[in-house]
């Protein structure tokens, strides 16, 4: 859906969760209490639809789809794909504590960030004791859900001179897939290392004079006290 950025991408491989619609009886605290977490799944064209969750179906799901499938909700009346939007975790235990799924239009294309996966050596970093900069860790691009890609694959083996960077518009994309970046945006950079220079620690003139007069007048304030013997 263009205009909706979400975090997830698709990776090819459905999987189903089996999940329950949540009503007003079923509060939080009920279903954490009985091995389930709520819920809630929306879309341009879905109604947001309270449902819950078990607890181990879903955390089995997390780790098999992590945030790069496309899931396939399924329960009485309810077959919808979607994305995960948004995940939430207790601050102490970790426990999944809610979930927030978007339902996604097919046909339609979906606007999504997508990881980027660094790969290659960067001859100006082996070479010339540059240092790679990823100025970006993710990429936004569009694309229809079939088409959405796991990763986008960033070769850095063209980082040749100390002023050589990677451009979005030099990435290769997948077919069917646009990037919604400029083109000129900067996705990795190499920089030169200088070294550092130590500096002497700055010698006040004003004190070291007033010290050397003192220690004059001590002198002389000594020579008086013990005047020479006859």
């Amino acid at each position: 859906m263009t205009g909706q950025k979400l975090k997830n991408v698709y990776n090819g491989v459905m999987i189903k969760l089996t999940v329950e619609k949540r009503n007003d009886k079923d509060t939080a605290a009920f279903l954490r209490a009985n091995g389930k977490i709520p819920a809630v799944f929306y879309g341009k064209k879905e109604a947001s639809t309270p449902i819950s969750i078990t607890l181990s179906d879903f955390k089995k799901c997390f780790r098999e789809a992590g945030e790069t499938s496309i899931i396939n909700l399924v329960g009485e009346g309810i077959d919808v794909e979607v994305l995960i939007q948004a995940v939430e975790q207790d601050a102490v235990s970790d426990v999944y504590t809610h979930v927030d799924f978007y339902a996604i239009e097919k046909g339609k294309k979906l606007e999504i960030s997508v990881p980027l996966d660094f790969f290659g050596i960067a001859p100006a970093v082996r070479d010339l004791g540059a240092v790679l900069i990823k100025v970006m860790h993710e990429i936004d691009i569009e694309a229809l859900p079939k088409d959405l890609p796991k990763e986008i694959k960033v070769d850095i083996s063209g980082l040749t001179t100390l002023d050589s960077q990677i451009l979005a518009k030099d990435l290769v994309l997948p077919e069917g897939v646009t990037l919604t970046v400029k083109p000129e945006e900067v996705v990795a950079a190499v920089s030169e290392v200088k070294e550092e220079v130590e500096v002497a620690a700055p010698v006040d003139v004003a004190n070291i004079e007033v010290e050397k007069k003192g220690k004059e007048a001590k002198e002389g304030a000594e020579g008086e006290a013990a005047p020479e013997k006859k």
